[in-house]
C-alpha cells in the first residue's frame, strides 16, 4: 500500500492517488465486489473529495480478482433485511441511488473498467460514467426478473433509451449481456482487450482519458442484439407482456426461445419492468430512480422478491413459487399500485441538476 492509499470499510474498498488518477478499486473478490452500505458511502464520500482536489484530472472504478467489477448488490443482505421486517435494505437503495446520481453528473472524466460481471448494482456504477469500458470477458445486464425484482439504479432509463425494443427484449429475459451488446445498447462506449487494461490505467495517470483510450480501443465483435433487431423489434413493440408472449411464439426460433425464459420470471416483475421501462422513456435519471425506489419498496412488500432470492440464491433450487403464477393473473391496477407515490418515505434526491445551478 503506498502512502497516497487509504481504505474504505473493512478494506472492501480501496482508494489511490496515481499521478492525475484516482482510482477506487472494489475489494470484495469472493463476493464479485458486489457493493455493501458502507462501500457506497465511502465510494461518495471520496468522489466528492476529488470532485474538489486540482491533483485529480481523472477518476477510475475497476474491481479486485479476476471474476468482474461488480455483481450487484448483496442479495443475501436483502434477503435477511427482508425476513426480519428491517429498513437496511431501503437505506441502502438511498444512498446508492444518490451515489448513481452523483456519478451521471461528475465534473471530471469517470471511467469504468466493465471487465466481468458487471450486473445490477455494478451498472449503477459504471453505466452512468463518461467513459465506459468492456472487453472480452464482460458478461452485463440488469437480471432482476430473475429474482422477482425490477431493473434499478437507473437501469429502467439506460434500457428505455437502448435502440429500437432491444432493452425491453434485455429486461424482460434478463439476458447476460456481452460487450458488443453492451455497446449496442448504449451501456458502454468502448471496447478494449482485457490484457491492455492494466497498461490503459497507467496511461490514464498521465494522459486524459481521450488519448489514451484513443490508443487502447479495438474494434469489438458484431453484436447478436443487434442482428436480431428485426423480431425483436416486432415482437416487443406494445405494452402488453401476453401480446409480447404471442408475438414471441409465433415468430419461432430464438424468439420463441425468448418466451420461454420470460415466462419462467416473475410474472409480476415481468409487468412492472415493462411498465417501468415505458415510464422511464423522456425521464430524468433523477426521475427514474425515484420511480425505481418507489417500486423497490413494493418489491420488498411482496412475495417474490423474497421467493425469487430464495431459489436462486439461498436454497438454489432454481424452482420459485411465484405469486401469481400466470402473467394473465397480474392485473392493470396491481401493477400500478408500485408506482404510487411514497409519501413521507419518497425518495428525494440531493444532486439536482438544479443544486449545481
Amino acid at each position: 500500500m503506498t502512502a497516497e492509499q487509504t481504505e474504505g470499510p473493512a478494506d472492501e474498498v480501496l482508494f489511490d492517488r496515481r499521478g492525475h488518477l484516482g482510482v477506487i478499486t472494489l475489494n470484495r473478490p469472493k463476493a464479485v465486489n458486489a457493493l455493501t452500505a458502507g462501500m457506497v458511502a465511502a465510494m461518495t464520500e471520496r468522489l466528492a473529495a476529488w470532485e474538489n482536489d486540482d491533483g485529480v484530472a481523472s477518476v477510475l472504478v475497476q474491481g479486485a480478482g479476476e471474476r468482474g467489477l461488480c455483481a450487484g448488490g448483496d442479495i443475501v443482505a436483502i434477503y435477511r433485511d427482508i425476513l426480519t421486517g428491517g429498513e437496511e435494505t431501503a437505506h441502502f437503495w438511498e444512498a446508492e441511488y444518490r451515489l448513481n446520481s452523483f456519478i451521471s453528473r461528475y465534473p471530471k472524466p469517470y471511467v469504468a473498467l466493465m471487465d466481468g460481471l458487471v450486473l445490477g448494482g455494478g451498472v449503477g456504477i459504471s453505466a452512468h460514467g463518461s467513459v465506459r469500458i468492456v472487453t472480452e470477458r464482460t458478461r452485463t445486464g440488469m437480471p432482476e426478473t430473475t429474482i422477482g425484482f425490477v431493473p434499478d439504479v437507473g437501469g429502467t432509463l439506460l434500457l428505455a433509451r437502448a435502440p429500437g425494443e432491444a432493452g425491453t427484449h434485455a429486461a424482460l429475459t434478463g439476458a447476460h449481456l456481452d460487450a458488443a451488446d453492451a455497446l449496442f445498447l448504449g451501456l458502454a462506449d468502448h471496447f478494449v482487450p482485457s490484457a491492455r487494461l492494466t497498461d490503459l490505467a497507467a496511461a490514464l495517470e498521465s494522459e486524459t482519458p481521450e488519448a489514451a483510450v484513443g490508443r487502447f480501443t479495438d474494434q469489438p465483435p458484431p453484436s447478436v442484439l443487434e442482428a436480431q433487431r428485426d423480431w425483436i423489434d416486432t415482437c416487443y413493440a406494445t405494452d402488453d407482456a401476453e401480446e409480447i408472449i404471442r408475438r414471441l411464439r409465433a415468430s419461432g426460433g430464438e424468439a420463441a426461445k425468448a418466451a420461454d425464459t420470460i415466462e419462467s420470471k416473475s410474472p409480476t416483475s415481468v409487468k412492472v419492468t415493462l411498465a417501468a421501462l415505458r415510464r422511464a422513456r423522456g425521464l430524468s435519471l433523477d426521475e427514474a430512480l425515484t420511480e425505481e425506489y418507489r417500486v423497490g419498496l413494493r418489491c420488498l412488500a411482496g412475495p417474490d422478491f423474497r421467493e425469487g432470492i430464495r431459489a436462486q440464491v439461498v436454497d438454489k433450487d432454481r424452482n420459485p413459487q411465484w405469486r401469481p403464477p400466470t402473467l394473465s393473473e397480474v392485473q392493470a391496477h396491481d401493477v400500478e399500485r408500485y408506482f404510487a407515490p411514497l409519501g413521507e418515505r419518497e425518495l428525494v434526491l440531493l444532486e439536482r441538476e438544479s443544486d449545481h445551478a
